[in-house]
């Protein structure tokens, strides 16, 4: 008997979750091949989602109509808004999820999507006929068939856990590895390598003394990831804690790294360089006489924590011994210790922009697969590579984003376009356009699109409008209201700011950093009723976005100038339009990753490293430009 469905998924992770919804969210009959059905969207390192262009991918997962906001917001046990002392660019939401519900949510969200089923196995073996993938076989002996396969399998394939010199193969700790795959596809003719990553040892918090700890409180507010106004965050809100290692911590790692397999040898492959290890930290800065460490609670109704910034494959009474040297930790006891991971990776420059590989038709690959590293980076993946898989069963237009539209477009474009030598993360300072990137307006972004694409619900596409509406009205309302010294003087030096000697437009006020609408709110009659017109749940969310638009009025207009002139280039198609290796005017290098790439435009063609501007003059040349 012969199982067709028009998608299918391999692994459940962050990456396999919103790519098995998002292809059913289109319309595709999709399965979901997961090793172990209680292990979905599990959190394998901190339980926390977004940070620094972190959280801006996880607002844009949300403006497409994807899932990881949703159900963070449902499991957050703290929210912080990240570099608020910073611009508005910088602003990154991040938010301490309960590990346990997150999953539980997850699974309860794909379980009420009527076109999503499930299948626990582990897939040994794609099915595929020159060149072209249209199915798996697994360890059961189950073969199931598709259009579309995505390949989502995180740090299974080929695992191997390192604790001191312990070596246990698994693709989590107490997780069996995935073996077959990689050796197949590197058969025929995909690119491989392997990677590194690690997690920290899991705390008893009942060892702890919490007196001797720094707390760290998350925001009192109501903001929260999704724009879906009825999610709220309903936990029990928790502290995170502050400790700090110091030189007796740092002798006892020390006389361990003959043990670390990071230094003696063990390990071979690469780790994440902006994620190092607490033996990388010792000796990389080996001045520095304490390291931050935090923890973070795992959940409302557990004793867990997790050690965010210790790091470590040293053996585990190495970890323990180091640890109890920190006064609050004297009395330590832990469920488990930290580890590092080896695991296989394709070359993401054999991928195209829709996730699909140049390869192998029909096979699509998203997550840490790819050279990435985080929930955020691989969830960001997962949407793209599930609508694409789908709209290659159906057929359509390829769905791709931008460099100057959202983080996951330069999150993928860096990717196929430079390739990785390191465990990819996402930082702000990869967007050339950060002023436009905002995690307030990724809706305005991306909502739109995903509605036209049949993704985003009619309800979020109101919710968009409304919003455009009251943006609009309030922004209106300031350009051309005209306030008087007497109404405004009192309020500016209660904010220190200077008093007005003359009538002038509301918006040259509202200019200045040291004020925002909602302190003019009992000043100006047309405040409070455009405030009192909006819902009370997105009343902050819209209030925000009309204040960041008001004063980076110039920043954003320019901003978005560049960006326009720069899409030019994105507009000149030039794939399959040379023969690179056949033009001797361009570098040697150029040629050479050019035929590599095959890049789809000249843009892409100039992001490439190795090509220099020269190159690029020398192709318009030829193209008539």
């Amino acid at each position: 008997m012969k199982y067709k469905y028009d998608v299918i998924v391999i692994g459940a992770g962050h990456a396999g979750c919103e790519a098995a919804a998002a292809a059913a969210g289109l319309g595709s009959e999709t399965l979901l091949i997961t090793i172990d059905m209680s292990k979905i969207a599990q959190m394998s390192c901190n339980p926390a989602i977004g940070g620094i262009a972190k959280g801006q991918i996880v607002r844009e997962i949300d403006a497409l109509g994807g899932y990881m906001g949703i159900v963070t917001d449902r499991t957050a046990i703290q929210f912080r808004m990240l570099n608020r002392s910073k611009g508005p660019a910088m602003w990154s939401p991040r938010a301490q999820s309960d590990r346990v519900k997150y999953g539980v949510a997850w699974r309860e969200t794909l379980d009420t999507m009527p076109k999503v089923f499930q299948w626990q196995d582990m897939v040994k073996e794609f099915i595929i006929e020159g060149g072209v993938v249209s199915g798996v076989r697994t360890q059961l002996g189950m073969e199931f068939f598709a259009k579309s396969v995505i390949l989502t399998v995180g740090t299974f394939l080929n695992g191997l856990i390192h604790v001191g010199s312990v070596q246990v193969a698994g693709g989590r700790i107490s997780e069996l590895a995935s073996y077959g795959l990689t050796e197949q596809l590197k058969n025929q003719g995909i690119a491989t390598g392997r990677m590194k990553t690690g997690t920290p040892l899991r705390i008893d918090g009942r060892s702890v003394d919490f007196s001797l700890t720094t707390e760290q409180k998350g925001d009192d507010t109501t903001e929260k990831f999704s724009y879906l106004p009825d999610i709220r965050r309903n936990l029990k809100q928790l502290s995170c804690r502050l400790v700090d290692t110091n030189g007796e911590t740092h002798e006892i790692l020390r006389q361990g790294l003959s043990e670390s397999p990071l230094y003696n040898g063990q390990i071979q492959s690469i780790g994440p360089r902006y994620c190092p290890s607490i033996e990388t930290k010792i000796v990389t800065f080996a001045d520095k006489t304490h390291h931050q460490l935090f923890l973070e609670p795992e959940g409302e109704n557990t004793n867990e924590y997790y050690l965010n910034g210790f790091s470590s494959s040293l053996p585990a009474d190495i970890q323990i011994n180091a640890l109890k040297t920190i006064p609050a930790f004297k009395n330590l006891n832990v469920y488990r210790p930290g580890y590092a991971i080896e695991y296989d990776y394709f070359d993401p420059i054999q991928l195209t922009h829709t996730l699909e590989s140049k390869v192998i038709k029909n096979l699509f690959m998203a997550g840490q697969i790819n050279g990435t590293t985080g929930y955020e980076e691989a969830a960001g993946q997962g949407i793209i590579a599930g609508i694409n898989a789908h709209i290659n069963a159906f057929g359509g237009e390829p769905f791709t984003l931008g460099r100057d539209e959202a983080y996951i477009g330069v999150l993928i474009d860096d990717l196929v376009t430079k390739g990785v030598d390191e465990p990819y993360r996402m930082f702000t300072s990869r967007a050339e356009y950060r002023i436009l990137l905002r995690q307030d307006n990724a809706d305005f972004r991306l909502t739109e699109k995903s509605y036209r694409l049949g993704l985003a619900s009619s309800e979020r596409y109101r919710l968009l409008k409304d919003k455009q509406e009251k943006l609009e009205e309030i922004i209106s309302f300031v350009k051309n209201y005209s306030v008087e010294p007497k109404q405004i003087n009192e309020t500016l030096r209660s904010l220190e700011t200077a008093e007005i000697r003359h009538k002038c437009k509301l918006m040259e006020i509202l200019k200045r950093p040291q004020v925002n609408l909602q302190d003019l709110e009992h000043n100006i009659l047309g405040i409070s009723q455009l405030m009192d017109s909006l819902e009370t749940s997105r009343k902050t969310e819209i209030m925000e976005s009309a204040n960041i638009h008001i004063k980076y009025e110039g920043y954003i207009t320019r901003e978005k100038q560049i960006a326009d002139k720069v899409s030019r280039l994105e507009n000149i198609k030039i794939k399959n339009k040379f023969d690179y290796n056949s033009i001797q005017s361009l570098s040697t290098e150029a040629r050479q990753k050019l035929t590599k790439i095959n890049p789809e435009t000249i843009a892409q063609a100039g992001r490439i490293p190795g090509v220099s501007p020269s190159d690029i003059n020398v192709l318009l040349v030829l193209l008539g430009r």
